[in-house]
């Protein structure tokens, strides 16, 4: 009923100002907070843009405000709408620096532990999980980067008004001034989720808090009709008030709630949205609510063409133009960094790679502040523009430094390593500047070590010395015929110094020289058994390329690792024995021989919810005269070791060979949230470098796994089912957690 009365009151309305020949009424546009919700307004813009009615003023608040922004600086509903189909919320609201922005030597330690714990003065602090907003800032940079000089929202194409809280009085702030992407940062700064938005002294939060609905305002900027569009449902009914957070939260909004009653009435055209079952978090349901929206809109297309036609017909209305350049330069006169404490400004700059005097796009500049953030020096870096004269401009960087130490911890259990509590420490400067150091343990039924200093090099820091020193004790089961023969302890050590250059954040190539000593001591009696140890030397070239878009689970990208390497100064003491006796002399041969392995994995998304992957092993001892200690340890689904080559459908280290090539093909689903279900087939050849004639069928392997896995907070948790043609066994695969 009320829409009917709304659609009579707007056709008497238009069509007394045409009577009367008045002026051409201003048309003012509202559009209301609500998180995920308010991605529904894009609807009503559709509508608005396909009556052609035109829009004099805007105002908003929090999403409804990010909405009016884009609407007001140029942006079409069209527009705004494909811009939503290509954000990932789930990047665009977390903390997590997106893994293609990590440079080359962070992306081995990312997400590798899932506890992170800073040392500020000399204490260890928990992390507050409020979101600091560096994703929205350069993306927000981006989408309004062809407005960078206007500093007043009434220059804009349709003039601007956003509201935000002061954090200290509580009192409205509205916001029409000043750099933009500010101003859409505190309107959007949920408390406790979003950090507070510092601008002209004072700290700023979602204006929600007090005025989600700012028709008073509009009205104050000249409107004579205004559209008032409404994603929230105001304070929750008792029955959904059911813990203390709800509680806190229907407090939070009383204020707000009495406010809302005062600018209801000032609407002349209110459109209420269906809304309610979304909440301010539905961002992965942003297709839906975006057809609530269009929906909506189409309602109310009859009333907005009605207006428009009326409106019209009074004289067209005075238009400023504002060109959308997704490729606009700037030119950069000056630049300059706020904020730095422990690191400098030219160290700063060549991490960035960044000049003065050269032209910039919005993409180009955060480029280099992707590379800077991908250094994990720091958490955040925002910059403004200041103009100089047309199209040149200052630009003043602001920097947040990450704590230079932090304290990491996870656990991790497979049935090959048994269970482990992984800690791991890393500095950054702690030797000396431009540098990080690390120490990481995994102890528990079986101990690994790594220490490792990196050094940054170079003008632009893109090249590095690192020193190292890794050790793998473990005991490792010996398989005759796919069955378990015994067991034997290996323990492993490596000292290694390499040096590498990553031009940039994709790939990374380096030379580099090794100590390993290794032991072996039989655990289970063995027909076969060596005891003692051997040493040698290791040269090497390597190629690392990856730019996976996550760490777990990826939809999409390439890992490869390529090493060619001569292994030289072999030095064995060592005992063979066969049947508990003695072989004298031994049959283990250690000449000097060169070894290549490659280890690469493709991920390609089908849709939505299937990913196709892909992997491809090879590892080749070039020498006829192989030894078994050093040869490539077949099986196993997950992790790594010494030799490893992982092979769905056996266990860890079932087959040995001195030769192997592998490629494995799989289909991975994901029907729900965090939930996937992968199927995998993979074959391999082996021992094939040491034969005159082709492969024989004994050398080839088949295998199939089927694995369930739930990502949670300490690491993705997986139950694998797996086949070998060849050992005609049906096993078990276990992985929880992260592996070291």
């Amino acid at each position: 009923m009320k829409f009917f009365v709304t659609l009579l009151f707007c056709f008497c309305f238009a069509g007394h100002l045409s009577a009367q020949n008045t002026l051409r009424p201003k048309i003012g546009l509202t559009l209301s907070g609500g998180g995920a919700k308010g991605l529904a307004h894009i609807g009503i813009l559709k509508a608005i843009d396909s009556a052609g009615l035109k829009i004099d003023y805007i105002t908003g608040t929090s999403m409804g405000a990010v909405v009016g922004a884009l609407y007001a600086s140029g942006y079409s509903g069209n527009d705004i709408e494909n811009l939503r189909k290509d954000i990932d919320f789930d990047v665009l609201f977390s903390n997590n620096v997106p893994l293609k922005t990590l440079s080359m030597e962070e992306k081995d330690q990312y997400s590798r532990f899932a506890i992170e714990l800073p040392f500020i003065n000399n204490k260890i602090r928990l992390t507050t999980g409020v979101i600091t907003g560096q994703q929205l800032n350069m993306k927000f940079s981006e989408l309004f980067f062809h407005v960078y000089y206007i500093r007043n929202f009434n220059d804009l194409k349709i003039p601007f008004k956003c509201m935000a809280t002061d954090l200290e009085t509580g009192d409205l702030v509205v916001m029409d001034t000043g750099n933009i992407i500010t101003a859409l940062r505190a309107t959007m700064a949920i408390p406790s989720v979003f950090s507070a938005v510092t601008k002209d002294g004072k700290k700023l939060v979602d204006g929600g808090l007090v005025r989600n609905f700012p028709v008073k305002n509009v009205k104050e900027m000249g409107a004579d009709i205004v559209i008032g569009s409404n994603v929230t449902n105001g304070l929750s009914k008792v029955d959904k008030i059911k813990n203390p957070i709800d509680v806190l939260l229907q407090m939070a909004f009383y204020r707000e709630a009495g406010d809302f009653k005062e600018e209801l009435p000032l609407t002349n055209i209110y459109i209420h949205m269906p809304m309610e079952e979304y909440n301010t978090g539905s961002f992965g349901s942003g297709s839906e609510i975006f057809d609530v929206g269009v929906e909506t809109g189409k309602l109310y297309y009859p009333i907005f063409k009605k207006l428009a036609d009326s409106i019209n017909a009074l004289g067209a209305a005075n238009e400023k133009t504002t060109d959308i350049i997704t490729d606009k330069t700037v030119f950069i006169n000056s630049h300059k960094v706020k904020g730095l404490k422990k690191t400098s400004a030219p160290f700063f700059f060549h991490l960035m790679n960044f000049d003065d005097n050269k032209n910039y796009t919005a993409q180009q500049i955060n480029k280099s502040i992707r590379r800077a953030i991908g250094s994990r020096y720091y958490s955040t870096i925002t910059y403004a523009l200041e103009p100089v004269s047309k199209d040149t401009a200052n630009i003043i960087f602001t920097a947040d430094e990450n704590p230079s130490t932090y304290l990491k911890a996870g656990l991790f259990y497979t049935r090959f390593r048994g269970i482990n509590v992984n800690v791991n420490l890393t500095s950054r400067d702690f030797i000396i500047p431009n540098s990080r150091s690390m120490v990481s343990a995994s102890i528990g039924e079986s101990t690994q070590i790594e220490a490792e200093h990196f050094q940054y090099l170079g003008r632009i820091k893109n090249i590095a010395f690192i020193a190292g020193f890794k050790l793998d004790n473990q005991t490792i089961n010996t398989y005759q015929n796919f069955k378990v023969e015994g067991a034997y302890k290996q323990n492993f050590s490596q000292t290694f110094i390499n040096f590498q250059n990553s031009g940039n954040n994709k790939i990374a190539a380096g030379i580099g020289t090794a100590f390993e000593y290794i032991r072996f001591r039989p655990s289970i009696k063995a027909e076969h058994e060596i005891k003692g140890r051997f040493t040698d030397l290791k040269s090497y070239v390597y190629i690392k390329y990856n730019d996976l878009n996550q760490i777990f689970f990826p939809k999409k990208g390439l890992k490869l690792n390529v090493e060619l390497a001569q292994v030289w100064n072999q030095r064995p003491n060592l005992t063979q024995f066969e049947n508990g006796i003695m072989i004298n002399p031994s049959t283990l041969n250690f000449d000097n021989y060169a070894r290549l392995m490659l280890d690469m994995s493709l991920f390609r998304p089908i849709n939505k919810s299937f990913v196709f992957l892909t992997e491809f092993q090879t590892g080749i001892n070039f020498t006829n005269k192989p030894n078994y200690l050093n040869n490539f340890l077949i099986g196993g689904i997950n992790g790594s070791f010494r030799n490893q080559v992982r092979f769905a459908g056996l266990q860890e280290a079932t087959v040995n060979s001195s030769s192997v090539t592998a490629l494995q093909l799989g289909l991975r689903y994901n029907p729900a949230n965090n939930i996937y279900i992968t199927g995998r087939i993979n074959a391999l050849v082996k021992d094939y470098a040491t034969k005159k004639n082709a492969t024989s069928g004994k050398d080839a392997l088949t295998g199939y796994a089927l694995t369930f896995a739930y990502k949670t907070p300490i690491g993705p948790i997986e139950l694998s089912a797996m086949y070998s043609d060849q050992s005609k066994r049906l096993q078990s695969y276990i992985l929880v957690g992260i592996s070291f």
